[in-house]
């Protein structure tokens, strides 16, 4: 799991500081479990605004390593990160909300942090977005903007996107199809930046 954290923030281009000193022994301490360091320094880290540290910490919070679970504190943290523009903040906000975790359960604000960080290229907040289309849930129910959410997912390799696609297209006709592939298309050149809601 601690790999997938540092692998998912950098691939992504989220925290993209420098992590050295402070934050890069916080993540040493963090992989070898030594928690107490971790929090001690991923703390100074984040009093620096070091989006990375502040993500660490609010992971830390969120699943008690070290700390008493607080998920009113780890979404502190990853709101810090998500109004810094940051894409895995956004996305990790949107899960905050979506699952009522250190906040009310909000699907339209989960939707509206997932819109942003899909508009950023994040698979997982495509995805996300194009389940929320096709239940309508957050949102108004779309089967198009379902299809083409989880169709440019589903391009990126990200799981489930697929499944959620081709039960859009069993709900539409072939023109919603062929209109929510060129939306699709037509977003993908843009990179992400199409005004389509």
């Amino acid at each position: 799991m601690r790999r997938v954290i540092l692998m998912m923030l950098l691939a992504v281009g989220g925290c993209n500081v420098a992590w050295a000193g402070d934050v890069e022994d916080g993540y040493a301490a963090y992989e070898r479990r030594d928690y107490a360091t971790a929090l001690e320094k991923f703390r100074i880290g984040a009093k620096s605004n070091n989006k990375f540290a502040q993500m660490l910490l609010g992971t830390m919070y969120e699943n008690g390593e070290g700390v008493t679970q607080d998920y009113t504190e780890a979404m502190r943290l990853f709101l810090l990160v998500a109004q810094q523009g940051d894409v895995m903040g956004q996305f990790t906000v949107g899960h905050m909300y979506a699952n009522g975790l250190g906040v009310a359960q909000n699907d339209t604000e989960a939707a509206r942090w997932w819109q942003l960080a899909a508009r950023q290229g994040y698979a997982q907040a495509q995805r996300n977005l194009g389940i929320f289309y096709y239940y309508g849930k957050g949102v108004a129910q779309d089967y198009v903007l379902a299809h083409m959410w989880s169709n440019i997912a589903a391009s990126s390799g990200e799981a489930g996107a697929a499944e959620i696609r081709d039960k859009a297209a069993n709900q539409m006709t072939s023109q919603q199809i062929a209109e929510a592939q060129k939306m699709a298309r037509n977003c993908q050149a843009q990179n992400f930046k199409c005004a389509i809601e």
